[in-house]
C-alpha cells in the first residue's frame, strides 16, 4: 500500500479552491473531522463537476500544480494523501498520476507513490532542440501559404498569454501558451504533428530540479511579447524573423 504520510504541497496562491465530488463506490475514509482540509487549487472558475470528469479535473489540477512549483521535483506524493486533499478516493488520483508518468512528469515508486521527475537544464535544451527541428520547417511553410487574415484570428490567443504573464500566473500562462502554439500548428492540418508538439511542449514546462528559472515570472512578459512578434512576422511573411523567433522562443520562460 502507498504511504499516506508522503509530502503534500500547499495550494497555489491566488487560485480558487474546489473540492472534487467523491466518486460512487470510492473507498471509505475516516470521519470528516479526521480528514485534512487542505486542497489542491484547480485553475478556472468554480463549477459543478460531473463524476465522469473527476479524473480529468484532477489531472488538470496536478498539471497546474506541477507548473506552478507546488509539487516539488524529487519529492514523493502518495495517491491516498492527494486524494484526501481533493476529497476523492485514491483511485482517480492514481489514474491521473499514471498519465503524468506516461508524459514523463512523474515516476512510479513501488509501495510509496509517485516521485516528481527531477529535470536538468540539459534535458530542457534537448527538448528545445527537438521542438525546433519539428516546428521551424512547419512554421516557415505556413508563413508562405496561410493568408494574413488567419494570423489575425489568433491575436486573442496571444493576448491571453500576455494577460496571464502580466499577472505572474505560471499555471495559467502555461495553459494559454499551449493553446496559442497548438492553434498555430493546427493550421498545418496535421493532427499527429499537433499531438507530438503538444507533448514536447508540456514536457518543457515541467519544473527543473534546481527550482524555477531565475527571474521566471518577469520573463513571462517578454515570452508573451514574442507571440505577438511571431504573428506579425508570419503576417508579412518575414521568414528570417519567423525562424529566429521560433528557435529562440523555445528557450524562453514559458516555451
Amino acid at each position: 500500500m502507498e504511504q499516506t504520510g508522503a509530502r503534500e504541497g500547499g495550494p497555489l496562491a491566488g487560485e480558487p479552491r474546489v473540492r472534487v465530488p467523491e466518486q460512487a463506490g470510492a473507498e471509505t475514509r475516516g470521519p470528516a473531522a479526521n480528514r485534512s482540509e487542505h486542497t489542491v487549487a484547480v485553475p478556472g472558475p468554480r463549477r459543478t463537476v460531473r463524476r465522469s470528469s473527476v479524473r480529468g479535473q484532477i489531472l488538470a489540477a496536478l498539471r497546474a500544480a506541477l507548473v506552478g512549483g507546488e509539487l516539488a521535483p524529487g519529492e514523493v506524493y502518495s495517491a491516498p494523501a492527494l486524494g484526501e486533499r481533493f476529497g476523492v478516493s485514491a483511485t482517480p488520483v492514481r489514474e491521473a498520476m499514471q498519465q503524468l508518468a506516461v508524459e514523463g512528469a512523474v515516476e512510479v515508486v513501488p509501495n510509496r507513490g509517485f516521485r516528481i521527475t527531477e529535470r536538468s537544464t540539459r534535458e530542457l535544451a534537448e527538448l528545445a532542440e527537438v521542438r525546433a527541428l519539428i516546428e521551424v520547417p512547419v512554421m516557415l511553410r505556413l508563413a508562405r501559404t496561410v493568408p494574413a487574415a488567419r494570423w489575425a484570428e489568433l491575436r486573442p490567443l496571444a493576448e491571453a498569454t500576455a494577460t496571464a504573464a502580466a499577472g505572474g500566473d505560471l499555471a495559467r500562462y502555461a495553459e494559454s501558451d499551449r493553446a496559442f502554439h497548438g492553434a498555430l500548428l493546427s493550421l498545418s492540418g496535421n493532427q499527429q504533428l499537433v499531438q507530438v508538439a503538444e507533448d514536447l511542449h508540456r514536457r518543457s514546462q515541467w519544473p527543473l530540479a534546481s527550482g524555477p528559472v531565475a527571474g521566471r515570472r518577469a520573463d513571462l512578459v517578454a515570452d508573451a511579447a514574442e507571440h505577438m512578434a511571431l504573428l506579425e512576422a508570419l503576417t508579412v511573411q518575414d521568414l528570417g524573423v519567423v525562424s529566429s523567433l521560433v528557435k529562440e522562443h523555445f528557450t524562453g520562460a514559458g516555451g
